[in-house]
């Protein structure tokens, strides 16, 4: 019996080793083709990514497309974040170069979601970077400044010299655009040294184009035409058709400057040519609208309508306010030239309001204007109702059939009248609405700039705020060390504007891990953690901000001390505890805090050292068990008013 079930045993484990051998080779051979396959999928949605480029580089924007729109579509079936980033990133480009400015900015931030998701540091800063590109082109500066910067801190963590260049000239060109000539000039130049250290010849050419127009607008135009010309070479030598574009454009606009229109026309209409064989609408754009100016120039009115007209056609579907506002600068002293009236006013009008949402100060005194206009059409209304009257009654005394075709010829005029009327109030009504919300949009910018967004909220709906408790807040102390004698080494200027360089770097870094500025007071700078919304985060990430803060400080002295300018060093303290806040005042009212909190934190800032971030014991008991902090104990060190306290250093581990 014991035999029989032992034999039995045996025979099971065969049949069950057999159908584990099957089962393993066929999972292998599955396995494989699997693998096979994805790797297959893989080189196809390479090499159209590879094919769409080259269709990019020719201008083939429509195949160009196309071919990166299937790849991402492989890639997504795939899970590829990085080669999704890639292909989001080709397809913004190629929307880019066609002037399609809003769906190039929606790619753009899917690529840089997709390269987040992927940890790819260069992707994300590039990405950013393409971001305030498009903000730049779309008008909004300010946006476009801070994706610059931001792009411009990582390309200097991951130490990428052409990209810092590339960063650097965008920042540049904001300032060119705001008429500050020193400061567009100085990020040039930096721009500069770097594409001539590493021999990039198209960069090269941009950055020089670009300080060619420095010059033009500082009037010194043989500079401005040696560093054209020499952009120009660059561009034609590694047939750079956008560039080469682009710098045809500001010849034409360099000779129109020196009165010279025929050379003018000759190089807008390269500018064109070439705009429309790399099918560059937004070259194509100002290429049309500037020659349009010229033909005007030179008494050529059809020709400057007929270009001006496409020019703004273009400029309307791309969105470029700008371009619009000098297209319809050109069509207005047109048709006022040939004396039609009529559409010479409706560009006038129409300029006027591109001119309003491009300078937003000049809105005020347009609405009260326009209020007034609407008085004044209301009077105009009721003064026809009465003449109306006065008609009717006097008809009565001529014959019935005069009396009627009368009749009928004033209600058909006071019927256009008042269409005309209506429609006229209803447009103004309409500009109006328009006009109210930029400045509602402006003063909500304003709010949000003074007051944490919650309080905002609560001051807009109640008319006032109600204090707060908050039983666990961080607060953050800096100040500057020998502020006094390092500020009697610069002139005011100079120190104001060294001051803001440091305040504006802590304000992005206190964005940037969510703490709250509360208020800067002479040199020194205040913000809190854990407020006006409780985060558990709050107490970390306002020693990661004081950790930043000191970088950046260590790494500005650097910099000033290579120009043998004076720079500052500077301490910080933080403590952890309850706190009060609330808006004091009715006139220039802040956001503020109150406590004995406050007041410690304050002695952790004055007992600190330069380059160094000083906390509590009371703060160190809440992290001490992070692992990415490192702590040195400082033992008992006696404060002002506050008698012993024990204090620790923070550092990041290595």
């Amino acid at each position: 019996m014991l035999i029989a079930e032992k034999t039995y045993y045996k025979k099971d484990e065969k049949r069950k080793l057999i159908s584990l051998l099957f089962f393993v080779l066929i999972s292998s051979i599955l396995t494989g083709q699997v693998k096979t396959d994805i790797s297959n999928q893989k080189k196809t949605g390479d090499s159209l990514f590879l094919i769409s480029k080259d269709k990019l580089k020719k201008g083939d924007y429509e195949e160009a497309l196309s071919l990166a729109g299937k790849s991402l579509t492989i890639f997504k079936g795939l899970n590829e974040n990085e080669s999704i980033g890639n292909c989001y990133k080709q397809i913004a480009t190629v929307n880019y170069y066609q002037g399609e400015f809003y769906d190039a900015l929606t790619s753009f931030e899917n690529s840089k979601e997709y390269f987040t998701k992927a940890g790819v540091k260069n992707g994300i800063a590039s990405t950013t970077n393409n971001i305030g590109a498009i903000y730049y082109y779309l008008g909004n500066y300010s946006k476009a400044l801070d994706n610059y910067k931001n792009a411009l801190e990582l390309h200097e963590d991951l130490n990428n010299e052409a990209q810092i260049a590339g960063t650097t000239q965008n920042i540049g060109n904001i300032y060119l655009i705001l008429n500050d000539f020193d400061n567009a000039k100085k990020y040039y130049e930096i721009t500069k040294k770097i594409h001539e250290k590493i021999a990039n010849k198209k960069s090269l050419s941009l950055v020089l184009s670009s300080i060619g127009s420095v010059y033009m607008n500082e009037e010194n135009y043989d500079t401005a035409l040696s560093n054209y010309e020499a952009s120009l070479k660059l561009a034609v030598e590694s047939d750079e058709k956008q560039v080469q574009a682009e710098v045809f454009f500001n010849l034409g606009k360099l000779y129109e400057a020196k009165n010279n229109f025929s050379e003018s026309v000759k190089f807008y209409n390269k500018s064109l040519n070439i705009a429309q064989e790399i099918k560059s609408s937004r070259h194509e754009s100002s290429a049309f609208i500037a020659l349009g100016a010229i033909q005007l120039k030179l008494n050529k009115k059809e020709q400057s309508i007929k270009n001006c007209k496409r020019g703004l056609e273009i400029a309307e579907k791309l969105n470029i306010v700008s371009a619009q506002e000098q297209a319809c600068k050109c069509l207005y002293n047109s048709y006022k030239s040939l004396n039609q009236v009529g559409k010479a006013l409706r560009y006038n009008e129409q300029m006027y309001l591109l001119k309003d949402s491009l300078n937003l100060k000049k809105t005020t005194d347009k609405l009260l204007n326009m209020e007034f206009e609407k008085e004044m059409l209301l009077d105009s209304i009721a003064n026809v109702e009465k003449e109306r009257k006065a008609e009717i009654a006097h008809q009565k005394i001529v014959d019935k059939k005069e009396k009627q075709r009368n009749i009928f010829l004033i209600l058909g005029c006071f019927a256009l009248i008042i269409a005309g009327g209506i429609f006229s109030r209803l447009n103004l009504v309409k500009k109006s609405k328009a006009i109210l919300q930029v400045e509602k949009d402006r003063s909500e910018h304003l709010l949000l700039n003074i007051l944490p967004e919650e309080i905002a909220e609560e001051l807009k709906e109640k008319g006032f705020v109600d204090a707060q408790d908050f039983e666990t807040a961080s607060i953050l102390f800096t100040d500057f060390k020998s502020f006094t004698e390092t500020a009697s080494r610069l002139t005011p200027q100079q120190l104001v504007e060294e001051i803001n360089v440091c305040f504006k770097a802590f304000d992005h870094i206190m964005e940037s891990y969510k703490i709250e500025k509360i208020k800067t007071i002479g040199d020194a700078y205040m913000a809190a953690g854990g407020l006006p919304k409780p985060d558990a985060n709050a107490i970390k990430n306002t020693i990661l901000a004081a950790i930043k803060m000191q970088a950046f400080m260590i790494k500005r002295k650097r910099e000033n001390d290579i120009q043998n300018k004076p720079a500052f060093e500077m301490r910080v303290g933080i403590h952890v505890g309850p706190i009060v806040a609330g808006i004091v005042g009715v006139k220039k009212f802040q956001y503020d805090i109150w406590g004995d909190t406050v007041n410690t934190a304050s002695r952790m800032e004055s007992n600190s050292m330069v380059g160094k971030v000083n906390i509590s014991q009371d703060t160190y008991l809440l992290v001490k068990d992070e692992e990415d902090l490192a702590f040195e104990y400082r033992g008992k060190i006696t404060a002002k008013g506050k008698g012993e306290l024990e204090m620790y250093f923070v550092t990041l581990k290595a």
